[in-house]
């Protein structure tokens, strides 16, 4: 990592107002992040993807935090002009699935123009986005360029969605569950194009995954998340040397062609988690 984070949290919490009172969802989260590619992983509800949208200030609920700071700059209480020249320029987010991020009114072709209207002249954008097209691998480069969404596959649709979070060049790609409706090879193809990018773009990528598997492969480093907090950090490919007992629970709970089992184990919790 560069000595100067790209990215930090520090003792980030987030909080709703609902009926039955305050939701505490994120709680105390600290990490920082450079040039590399971390995974943050947990079950459903465990406060990933809410740890990402404040990030780019899209929560809902009510942020506090030491500190939160994007390139040294603090995000925290940013004028909307001010989001403006970060979000979609400088930090993006993929989505789970393009079928609820694309436009299904706009071609793909106007959508890449329109992300690339915020950044790159008017006259280059056109030539942008088939550029970005190509970068994520897609062959025929005009014809996506022409298509409505419904038109393209899953697979394809989330190339394109991939395409137009880097048609700007941002130094902070947000990527959840980008490859979880992907049958095997695509997804292989999909991690394979960003691993490529956070390479050859020098990026930080963020990568909210449920496969501990996948991203004990793919990612540098994993934040492990429950109930809000964070259980554990550790290098990814020590993922197996987890010391934390929910850690190693979600490990043990996970199917693995080496070692078969009848019945695999029930994930078993224990509430001082929560106050420790």
């Amino acid at each position: 990592m560069a000595d100067k984070p790209l990215l930090e949290v520090d003792r980030l919490n987030i909080r709703f107002n609902t009926p039955t009172g305050i939701a505490h969802v994120v709680r105390d989260v600290s990490f920082t992040l450079g040039r590399e590619k971390l995974a943050i992983v947990g079950e459903s509800g465990s406060g990933k993807s809410q740890t990402a949208r404040a990030i780019l200030g899209l929560t809902t609920g009510h942020i506090a935090a030491e500190r939160l700071a994007f390139d040294g700059h603090s995000l925290l209480d940013l004028t909307l002009a001010e989001w403006r020249e970060i979000r979609g320029r400088r930090i993006t987010m993929v989505m789970q699935d393009p079928k609820y991020s694309l436009n299904p009114v706009m071609r793909v072709g106007d959508q890449l123009m329109e992300a690339a209207a915020r950044k790159i002249p008017k006259a280059q954008r056109r030539d942008r986005a088939m550029e970005m097209l190509e970068a994520v691998k897609i062959r025929d480069p005009e014809r996506v360029f022409r298509a409505w969404p419904h038109e393209l596959s899953g697979g394809m649709g989330q190339r394109a969605m991939i395409a137009m979070m880097l048609v700007t060049e941002p130094e902070l790609l947000i990527a959840d569950e980008p490859t979880s409706a992907l049958d095997v090879t695509v997804r292989l193809q999909v991690l394979a194009i960003l691993d490529d990018l956070v390479k050859t773009r020098d990026m930080g990528l963020i990568f909210i995954s449920h496969d501990l598997n996948l991203v004990s492969t793919f990612c540098d480093r994993v934040l492990v998340m429950y109930a809000g907090r964070v259980m554990e950090e550790l290098d990814a490919h020590r993922l197996n040397e987890a010391k934390h007992p929910y850690t190693k629970g979600l490990l043990a709970c996970t199917p693995s062609l080496d070692h078969p089992v009848d019945v695999l184990p029930t994930l078993k919790r224990d509430p001082s988690w929560l106050s420790a």
